[in-house]
């Protein structure tokens, strides 16, 4: 467990920056208790991270999921009552994961996880310029276009022009050229500066500049610009910010549709963040999928039993762990941590953290999700794989997540109906030989993303040490969710000591660099 630590303890660190004001800001935009998203943070941290069998995945309390707290917090008369929806979604997961519903996960094209992924970047971008100028009306954590205050993104982003704090922008600007220096220069420098992560750095710098400039007319930043941890006078009130659900209104019809809605939703965003963060992870580890369900639904049980938001996996902040450099559980653990020890020990210091210096890491975290080379890759792939992705990101960015998500879906299943019109896809495996590990697997003359479930499940079950002839001559349409799945299989292939020969019209290759490079050459070249 501890193996990776040197890599855990760092990337741990980043993520709990990430999501200290994230946990804050969505409890604020879910008109919930500011201390529920804090305990959604550490359950999704220490309880979620320990179930789940994701190796860089990490939980807490989703944005995608504020607007209906939000609304079933009124409707069903008082946070209490919500908390007992929260409880049977927990519960509604567990009964999916049980039923391996989890498979759904794999049925998600890839051109819609990378439009995801590059929405994500975009609105993490768009809506921290405000936080960085030091103008904070909307919460951290409401990515949706259209804003709580009533304004939305592009006229957020005006108004904090005309509002500019110069001392949150100034030490904002410091913080940002200390976290480019620390991963452009310095993390090459030396171990050191490995351990020692470029975030933490800018934390302290902005701590130490609150406290020299807090007496200054001219550079002092208000608290409302400050990062706004509850600090409890003793330990008895400490308890008190604990809430507990009412389980007398158990028998309302509407908790029980608030609970389905809050499992359906929580469990198509985690296995959406799953098939996200499983692309993004350099090590191509794949996450079993029904066993996240399952965590999933023990930290939200846990969460609604002590007045905690619900819990989903969250692409910001694992995605944050990745580019920390994050190998294991761990991380996500540690982190889970860091914000339960610190909401204890340290809340006043917390406090003293400016948010646009934090905003500062977040605008780092959204340019690595949203690089402008992507749109060319995507664009140089097709419109098959194009207008997917587009439609993806530019649904993300104009609604929110979930919308933007199943604006893309639609588009991505409206392509694949277009091509399968025209020709029918299946998937069939041929003989298998146990004793000598030759396993042959023929590809159909059509494999889409649908396939890719099928075609995961078979490869992952390939024993060690075994010899795959994979047969594709008689395809002519292979989707590019499943080169990918093929590429990264020959990755694990390698650990594993699977050889690969992969037999074509082209011609026969033994264990190939690389699919993606395969699948891009014409058919008039020739492999021997």
């Amino acid at each position: 467990m501890f193996k990776y630590i040197k890599n855990d303890l760092p990337a741990s660190i980043v993520v709990f920056f990430v999501a200290l004001p994230l946990c804050l800001g969505i409890a604020l935009a879910s008109g919930a208790p500011l201390f529920s998203g804090l305990i959604a943070g550490i359950i999704g941290g220490i309880v979620v991270g320990s179930l789940s069998g994701s190796k860089i995945g990490v939980s807490g309390p989703a944005a995608g999921l504020a607007a209906i707290v939000l609304t079933a917090i009124g409707t069903l008369g008082g946070y209490e009552n919500f908390l007992v929806a929260v409880v049977l979604g927990g519960i509604i997961q567990l009964v999916f994961g049980l039923l391996r519903l989890g498979i759904i996960g794999y049925y998600f094209p890839s051109s819609v996880i990378k439009g995801m992924l590059t929405g994500i970047g975009i609105i993490i971008i768009l809506k921290q310029i405000p936080h960085f100028f030091g103008y904070d009306p909307d919460p951290e954590g409401d990515f949706a276009f259209f804003q709580v205050d009533g304004e939305n993104t592009f006229s957020e982003i005006l108004n904090s022009i005309n509002h500019i704090t110069p001392g949150s922008l100034l030490i904002g600007v410091i913080g940002l050229g200390i976290l480019l220096l620390w991963s452009n220069v310095l993390s090459n420098k030396g171990k050191i500066f490995q351990l020692i992560q470029g975030p933490l750095v800018a934390v302290v710098v902005g701590i130490i500049f609150y406290v020299l400039t807090k007496d200054s007319s001219s550079m002092a930043i208000q608290s409302s610009h400050l990062v706004s941890v509850p600090v409890p006078e003793d330990f008895s009130s400490f308890l008190g910010q604990f809430s507990f659900p009412n389980f007398s209104v158990i028998t309302n019809p509407e908790i029980w549709v608030v609970a389905f809605t809050i499992a359906l939703v929580a469990s198509l965003e985690t296995l959406l963040c799953v098939e996200a963060t499983d692309k993004l992870d350099p090590y191509k580890n794949v996450t079993p999928t029904n066993r996240e369900l399952l965590a999933q639904g023990t930290g939200n049980i846990l969460s609604g039993m002590i007045g905690g938001l619900p819990i989903t996996q969250v692409i910001v902040r694992s995605s944050a762990n990745i580019q920390s450099g994050g190998r294991s559980k761990m991380s996500a653990i540690i982190h889970g941590f860091f914000l339960l020890i610190s909401v204890i020990l340290i809340p006043k210091l917390l406090n003293m953290i400016p948010l646009s210096v934090l905003a500062a890491i977040l605008l780092i975290v959204g340019y690595k999700l949203a690089k402008p080379a992507l749109f060319k890759t995507m664009y140089n792939l097709g419109w098959k794989q194009f207008l997917p992705f587009i439609v993806t990101v530019t649904g993300i960015v104009f609604t929110d997540l979930l919308k933007g998500i199943g604006l893309g879906l639609a588009v991505g299943i409206v392509v694949i109906l277009i091509k399968s019109y025209q020709n029918s896809h299946f998937l069939h495996k041929e003989g298998e030989d146990v004793d000598d590990g030759k396993i042959k697997m023929t590809l159909a003359e059509e494999v889409t993303f649908f396939n890719k479930g099928a075609i995961l499940k078979e490869l992952d079950r390939l024993p060690e040490d075994s010899y795959l002839e994979l047969d594709v001559r008689k395809t002519r349409y292979l989707d590019n969710d499943i080169i990918e799945i093929l590429e990264d299989f020959s990755i694990k292939a390698k650990e594993r000591n699977i050889n690969i020969k992969l037999i074509s019209e082209r011609g026969t290759i033994e264990n190939p660099e690389s699919f993606i490079e395969f699948f891009k050459l014409k058919p008039k070249t020739q492999l021997n």
